[in-house]
């Protein structure tokens, strides 16, 4: 019987000890030596934290296909690097201004603001040589095909993209689908990525890669909306970072448009269009099945 709790774990420790292997200055030099305060502030950004959940996606969409959670960790790690300089990059005082990340100071705090955005450039740098490497998977045509999906996740029509949306948002106020939008490529776009990566790297056929597709689409939704709720909810201890920042930046968010309960039943529905995308696997797709259900139910 699948055990979610024991593949988080397993996998946060995975992501973990190979990210401390990772980011040393010898792995990341040349031509010439990495700078070791660029080194530190790579590492304060990424390690002792986090519940490194794109990974897991990626472990766990490969798995349907029989791919072991050893070959999908390289993978896992390009995209993890690519979500930590994302954070690295919010929490810059031209961005969110979070003084805050996981419980510790962030990197502008720790460092200052031009080490943290080298940091950020660093680490979304060697994401994409992560995934050309041999290493994470022998066959030059998947490799390419992983490039292009983790391209397409977090460029201009992904997570970047999005946060200009949602600066553009503060603005000027959003209106129709505007927030969906926003929020579709901003938090969905690298878990979309994340599940296709899975896929790609087990060999996923164009049918089986349109349903998971589907089904990452709607746990970014979950996820993104659970994040907001939580913003209103949670404690600032628990969640590791500044609360009720939404409300205070005014900004226009799903909860704050519809209300916490109304909020919380249209969660569930989403959750269900996530679970309802698996059919097809049976229980291979378990771990799958899980994270959205996790998605749901998270506290921090």
């Amino acid at each position: 019987m699948y055990d979610f709790a024991a593949d988080i774990a397993d996998c946060a420790l995975a992501v973990e000890t190979a990210l401390d292997k990772f980011l040393t200055a010898e792995r990341l030099s040349g031509p010439g030596p990495a700078a070791d305060r660029l080194v530190a502030a790579m590492r304060h950004g990424s390690l002792n934290g986090g519940k490194r959940l794109r990974p897991l996606l990626v472990r766990q969409a490969g798995a349907i296909f029989g791919v072991p959670a050893s070959q999908s960790l390289i993978a896992g790690l390009a995209v993890e690097a690519v979500h930590c300089y994302s954070l690295i990059h919010d929490d810059l005082p031209a961005m969110d201004d979070d003084d805050l990340r996981r419980g510790r100071p962030t990197v502008h705090k720790a460092y200052d603001d031009a080490t943290a955005i080298l940091a950020g450039d660093s680490l979304l740098t060697h994401a994409f040589g992560l995934l050309a490497s041999p290493d994470c998977h022998p066959d030059p045509a998947i490799r390419i095909a992983l490039v292009t999906e983790l391209v397409a996740g977090s460029g201009a029509g992904g997570m970047a993209g999005g946060q200009m949306r949602d600066i553009e948002g503060e603005r000027g106020g959003f209106s129709g689908d505007d927030i969906a939008i926003m929020q579709a490529m901003k938090t969905g776009a690298l878990i979309r990525a994340s599940v296709r990566i899975g896929a790609i790297l087990g060999g996923a056929d164009a049918r089986a890669l349109s349903a998971l597709t589907a089904y990452a689409e709607a746990a970014g939704r979950a996820f993104q909306l659970a994040d907001d709720l939580l913003d209103v909810t949670a404690t600032q201890e628990a969640m590791g970072k500044a609360t009720g920042k939404d409300a205070a930046k005014g900004k226009q968010t799903l909860v704050a448009r519809i209300g916490v309960d109304e909020a919380r039943q249209h969660l569930a529905a989403i959750i269900n269009d996530a679970l309802s995308a698996l059919r097809t696997f049976g229980p291979k797709a378990d771990g799958l099945r899980a994270t959205a259900r996790y998605f749901g139910s998270r506290e921090n």
